[in-house]
């Protein structure tokens, strides 16, 4: 009788399993369908019960067998099961259990469910939900020591919480108190890292859920742990590390808390709510920077100082929100005053010495492991993932602690306090050094592997200098102050111009890495690139001569700037000598020069030069800064948008697959021939320079001896500037490009006539 009774179950599981993949209607009464996914369990060790424990009940009458159903009627399905003459063991049946339990609870979720048999579905799991304390069962076997069981149950819990979530079923009473006691404080108990998990789990369901309650659903599910994940913030960050017994529980601890505060912090962002949980890390922000101090595995380190740096940049949970939250969120003051909380935190830590306790140096990342065999040599750099992530932290800490009211002497004296700091840390990792060099190269070396942090970058950088530059222009500074500003954001190294001279260079003053960059909505380049624009407007003699001295240096090395790829695997010592008013006052006592470093100079390989976009896999950045207020090029002209809300980089999901296309246009010589004559019967709206030197916009070697020697650089800069509208243009012409540039057109023809205008002379 038992054996039947084994068979019988086993069969009706399996064809459940079957009928719910395949989102089949379910013909027969709900109850009988409960009965089978209703978990069995041992009153000793919350196992699962034996086969006889299991079937040796009068339970299972003959109403409750399941007519029989053919598997030639089912459409096939991968079936991770075993057949009933392998399943005698009850492990297997409960793991099939939970198994169907999480199928049909995913499709009563999913919108491609035909509409009648997730009714069906959703009348069962209301049923085992109020009929067999399910929710206590699987909180049971949380402590299985059974790893596979354990982690199927906090899978199947995590579903069901949600799903009593979106059909405002009240939540479970033991789980709750489940979870309040296991989070109370810190305790090396896998029960702490098993609450993390599920209210994580549930977290992201919420997240990746289209409806329109996101919010109120979101708050009824925190509330009751509100105040219980502040507590276990704190009791977890008050552990000294190097007294715990077992370290590897804290670690685990630490990693699931992170990824639950990202969570936190993402619907602190993107969802108005009213939780204090939401404001932990802003409250006590340096609780989790002190970890960065501790003798802990590199790996923990890294992903929190990348958890603050996207934290910073307003990216946390952009791959769970895309798509499912506006890009038009209004202002939130106290969001902006929370992250200037943790700003101010991060630059409290750097001048306390934390860039001195982050450890760069990596070991070898190889097949076999880490471990170098005796006699095998090998050549391990930095850890360039932690020298980006504390250099953009540090950068974007500053362009927000100065967008608040501080005054120009603070800042001046912090940007010269922790630049220094920063460049001091970033120095023994970059070969040749820094300080032989122009040290605003830092940052195109730092970054040059990871496009959308250098752009990032550049643009606090740019941030810091514009605000700056605004507060020099309010108190009407003496020209002689300005000189010595100026000289200031070169030995910082965030002078605007030489940031952008150095990616140009970078790129091989390539068009088409350009236009790359502005359909891609991988990085803040369109954001960035019209700040810098309208910065060049105003600042084009500066330019201008930072351009003469770039060609003065690279004329000393002997480096022809046209060969954008030869300049790469050049490698100099000699140091040109530096006019006075752009060398570093302690430099020039010295003698050191301020030389632009050939980019051959880098300890990068070759093939790393090239800015690549296909290893990122950043999300739309219409996500990464809610304070986006309307597109970069929605306004009718370039000064309506002098706002900082306007300068938000708003670029459409879509421009993925237009930026294929536009670059295949593009390629096709077919089509570059075609447009040359549709362009022959429209106007000339480029300015040339000077008669004398449009050669330079084909061949800069080719231009005359005083215009190459004085202002290489410069007219490469705009032949680069002249083929990017040009392809602009073709790509509008074609409705290829993925929004309206014509604001974008306009500045860069305004910014060529005005740089046009200054060395026309020439």
């Amino acid at each position: 009788m038992l054996d039947i009774k084994m068979k019988t179950f086993c069969e009706v599981l399996e064809q459940l399993y079957k009928k719910v993949l395949s989102g089949t209607i379910l013909e027969d009464d709900s109850h009988d369908y409960v009965f089978y996914l209703n978990p069995a369990l041992s009153n000793q060790d919350c196992s699962a019960a034996s086969s006889l424990e299991w079937l040796n009940t009068d339970a299972v009458p003959c109403q409750h067998q399941l007519p029989s159903i053919r598997v030639s009627t089912i459409p096939e399905a991968p079936v991770c099961v075993k057949r009933h003459s392998q399943m005698s063991d009850a492990r297997e049946m409960m793991l099939l259990q939970l198994t169907v339990i999480k199928v049909m609870v995913t499709r009563i979720l999913s919108v491609e469910t035909e509409i009648h048999a997730k009714e069906k579905y959703r009348d069962v799991i209301k049923i085992l939900l109020q009929s067999n304390e399910i929710d206590s069962k699987l909180i049971c076997m949380f402590q299985n020591s059974d790893k596979l069981l354990s982690h199927m149950a906090a899978k199947c819990l995590a579903l069901l919480l949600y799903f009593q979530l979106r059909e405002k079923i009240t939540l479970s009473n033991s789980w709750i108190a489940f979870c309040q006691k296991n989070l109370s404080g810190y305790s090396e108990s896998d029960e702490a890292i098993h609450c993390l998990w599920t209210l994580t789990a549930v977290m992201k369901e919420i997240f990746k859920d289209t409806c329109s309650e996101k919010a109120e659903i979101l708050k009824q599910f925190l509330t009751p742990f509100d105040s219980t994940l502040e507590v276990f913030y704190d009791s977890l960050f008050a552990q000294h590390f190097e007294n715990c017994q077992n370290p590897s529980r804290i670690i685990n601890s630490l990693v699931c808390f992170l990824e639950l505060l990202e969570l936190l912090i993402t619907s602190r962002i993107y969802l108005k709510l009213d939780c204090r949980s939401q404001r932990i890390l802003f409250l006590k922000p340096s609780c989790v920077l002190n970890v960065l101090t501790w003798p802990i595995q590199a790996f923990v380190k890294r992903k929190l100082i990348i958890f603050i740096k996207k934290c910073l940049l307003y990216k946390v949970g952009e791959d769970l929100c895309r798509g499912s939250v506006p890009a038009m969120i209004s202002p939130d003051h106290h969001l902006d005053t929370d992250m200037l909380a943790l700003a101010n935190a991060v630059l409290q830590a750097v001048h306390l010495g934390l860039l001195k306790t982050l450890s760069v140096h990596r070991k070898p990342s190889c097949f076999g492991g880490d471990e170098v065999q005796p006699g095998c040599a090998y050549l391990c750099g930095p850890d360039h993932v932690i020298l980006r992530a504390a250099s953009l932290i540090t950068m974007k800490s500053l362009e927000i602690k100065f967008q608040s009211d501080t005054s120009t002497n603070e800042m001046k004296v912090d940007l010269h306090r922790f630049m220094s700091e920063l460049l001091t840390f970033l120095k023994p990792h970059l070969q040749p050094s820094l300080q032989l060099h122009n040290p605003c190269e830092w940052l195109s070396r730092v970054f040059i592997e990871q496009d959308d942090d250098m752009l990032e970058a550049a643009k606090a950088s740019m941030g810091i200098y514009l605000k700056l530059t605004r507060e020099c222009e309010a108190t009407k500074r003496l020209t002689q102050e300005k000189e010595m500003w100026i000289r200031h954001t070169h030995e910082n190294g965030y002078n605007p111009h030489c940031i952008f001279l150095f990616f140009l260079k970078n790129i091989g003053f390539d068009s088409t890495v350009l236009l790359d960059f502005l359909i891609s909505s991988e990085t803040c380049f369109l954001e960035y690139f019209v700040r810098y624009l309208k910065l060049l407007q105003k600042d084009c003699d500066n330019f201008f001569t930072i351009c003469k001295f770039f060609d003065a240096s690279e004329s000393q090395y002997g480096i022809n700037i046209c060969g954008c790829v030869s300049s790469l695997v050049q490698n100099r010592s000699t140091n040109p000598i530096l006019p006075h008013h752009l060398t570093a006052p302690n430099s020039h006592k010295k003698g050191h020069a301020w030389v632009p470093r050939a980019s051959g100079d880098s300890s990068e390989p070759l093939n790393q030069v090239v800015i690549s976009k296909e290893t990122h896999t950043m999300g739309d950045h219409s996500l990464s800064s809610p304070q986006a207020s309307h597109s970069l090029v929605d306004y009718e002209d370039s000064d309506d948008s002098e706002a900082e809300s306007t300068d938000q980089c708003l670029v459409k999901s879509e421009q993925t697959t237009l930026h294929q296309e536009a670059i295949k246009k593009i390629q096709d010589p077919a089509g570059l021939s075609r447009d040359k004559k549709e362009f022959n019967h429209e106007p000339q709206s480029w300015p040339l320079i000077a008669k004398e030197s449009t050669t330079s916009f084909i061949d800069c070697e080719a231009a005359p001896n005083n215009t190459v020697s004085e202002a290489r650089i410069f007219y490469r800069i705009i032949k680069c500037f002249k083929e990017l509208q040009d392809a602009i243009c073709r790509l509008q012409k074609r409705n290829l490009f993925p929004y309206n540039p014509a604001a974008l057109l306009k500045l860069l023809k305004s910014t060529e006539a005005l740089c046009s205008k200054s060395v026309s002379p020439l």
